[in-house]
């Protein structure tokens, strides 16, 4: 590591192999906790390159524990996080109502490394049970439409990762993995980044498999559609801008999408409105999300996957696919 930590220090940059040979030694425990801290400031300091980013997915790609759901012909919807935004679980959200509509859903997600409130931890405090037990993955995606991938569970070579990412608290280059690395190796894909450069390096990564995808970046630093602004979308079939227009609404502001101070208020946002009874701005936001996901899979325009998407949660399909798989939690 002491080589590789000189290299980057002197503005070197490693190939796919080496990026990928680092995070299988990260894995095995051959580096201390200083060593792995030093590394990953790197990546705080710099861009990452196209060939690491590759090196690091695909290594994470090999060392986990893979569940085959390709039968429901799952999307998943994740961010990077990492922007600083502190929004409510909009990307979550947008996964139930997406299941709602009749969408399969293999969702990939975290505990908040840089937020209050990363999906994982709203999930468990909703009482969703984390499990890697295909058998009760399975029934969960075909009696509630969705099932959650808790990370940890199938990405167990990172447990030496965990502990420093959490005291570091702020994003990493692992933010931009998460959303490579589902376990379920899903089809489709709706992930939303950072910043541009990211967005770029994912749709050209992207466009080398037979994915069904968009990436998406909000103008002003959103990792997912935010309707505060433009929107920046990179597919396998076009690359464009999206504006409030677009959905058939009105921009809104910063502050009316801001998420709860606690993993218990942002809770009560998620189930509000999921309930129907969220404001229009969170509606909206949450339907945009869900409608390009459903637009993705289905093929279909945009302004159709957002109707569907708000028939999913002004029907209260979001919910019930919610209250589904609380209900399998207990009963497993």
């Amino acid at each position: 590591m002491k080589e590789t930590l000189n290299k980057l220090i002197n503005h070197d940059i490693l190939s796919k192999a080496d990026a990928k040979k680092i995070l299988f030694n990260m894995a095995k425990g051959d580096y201390n906790t200083s060593q792995i801290a030093a590394f990953v400031t790197v990546y705080m300091m710099r861009s990452i390159t196209i060939e690491e980013l590759e090196g690091f997915r695909d290594a994470l790609l090999e060392l986990c524990l893979r569940v085959d759901l390709s039968a429901f012909d799952p999307i998943d919807l994740c961010g990077t996080g990492g922007d600083g935004k502190d929004t409510f679980n909009i990307s979550t959200l947008a996964s139930f109502i997406t299941a709602g509509a009749g969408v399969k859903v293999t969702k990939h997600g975290n505990y908040g490394v840089s937020s209050t409130c990363g999906s994982s931890n709203v999930m468990e405090y909703l009482g969703i049970k984390f499990s890697s037990d295909k058998d009760f993955l399975e029934k969960c995606i075909n009696d509630a439409g969705i099932c959650v991938l808790h990370a940890p569970l199938f990405h167990p070579a990172m447990k030496n990762v965990a502990p420093i990412r959490r005291d570091l608290a702020v994003k990493t280059f692992f933010n931009m993995l998460g959303p490579m690395v589902n376990p379920a190796f899903p089809k489709n894909q709706m992930v939303g980044v950072f910043n541009l450069e990211l967005a770029r390096m994912y749709g050209y990564l992207y466009q080398n498999t037979d994915k069904k995808f968009t990436v998406l970046h909000a103008l002003d630093g959103y990792d997912e559609i935010s309707l505060t602004g433009n929107t920046k979308t990179i597919s396998n079939r076009s690359e464009g801008m999206l504006k409030p227009s677009d959905f058939g609404v009105q921009a809104i502001k910063q502050s009316q999408i801001t998420g709860g101070d606690t993993i218990e208020s942002s809770a009560k946002i998620f189930v509000n409105v999921l309930k129907g009874q969220g404001t229009e701005a969170q509606n909206n936001v949450v339907c945009a999300n869900a409608g390009v996901a459903i637009a993705t899979v289905r093929d279909i325009s945009i302004k159709e996957g957002f109707e569907q998407a708000k028939e999913s949660l002004l029907g209260g399909k979001g919910l019930q696919a919610l209250t589904k798989l609380q209900e399998l939690s207990k009963v497993s």
